[in-house]
C-alpha cells in the first residue's frame, strides 16, 4: 500500500488546536475539502511533513509541533511603527484600516506581501504587528490522511 514519501501529493483532513488536544480550535480541513499539498514544496511546515512521512491513506494522526518548530515565538521586533502615510489610498489616508485589530496587507521594499495587524494608533504613527498569527503557539494536529497521489 502506498505511503507518504518525500515528493508525494498528500490530502489531509485535520483539526488544528492551540497548545494541545483541549486547546482552542484554530482551523479545520474536512475530508470533503482537505488540505492538499506536495511534500517538499514548502506549502506546509517542515515539521508537519516530517510527522506524515511513512503514513498510509486512511491512517489517522495526532501530534504536536512545538512553537520553535512552527512559527516561532512572538517578538517585539515584529511590531513596527509606520507613518500614517503608509495607509494612503487614492491620495488620502484610509482611517478605516487603521483601527486596532484590523488586518492590513502591505508590501516590503522588494514587493513581497506582508500581513500585519494594527495594534495601536498614536499620533501620526500606526503600530502594526507582523508576527505570524500562530507565533508563540504549540500546534496540535489531529486528523487523517485522506488520499495520496503521485
Amino acid at each position: 500500500m502506498k505511503q507518504v514519501e518525500r515528493t508525494s501529493l498528500v490530502e489531509v483532513a485535520y483539526t488544528l488546536r492551540a497548545d494541545g488536544p483541549e486547546g482552542e480550535e484554530l482551523e479545520t480541513c474536512t475530508e470533503e475539502a482537505p488540505f492538499v499539498f506536495r511534500m517538499g514544496d514548502e506549502e506546509a511546515l517542515e515539521a508537519f511533513e516530517q510527522q506524515l512521512l511513512g503514513k498510509k491513506a486512511g491512517e489517522p494522526f495526532s501530534f504536536v509541533i512545538a512553537c520553535e518548530d512552527a512559527y516561532g515565538d512572538e517578538t517585539e521586533e515584529a511590531i513596527v511603527a509606520l507613518p500614517k502615510e503608509t495607509f494612503m489610498v487614492d491620495g488620502k489616508i484610509d482611517e478605516e484600516v487603521m483601527k486596532p485589530g484590523e488586518v492590513v496587507p502591505l508590501e516590503d521594499d522588494e514587493g513581497n506581501e506582508l500581513i500585519g495587524v494594527v495594534v495601536e494608533v498614536e499620533g501620526d504613527v500606526v503600530h502594526v504587528d507582523f508576527n505570524h498569527p500562530l507565533a508563540g503557539l504549540d500546534l496540535h494536529f489531529e486528523g487523517v490522511i485522506v488520499a495520496l497521489g503521485a
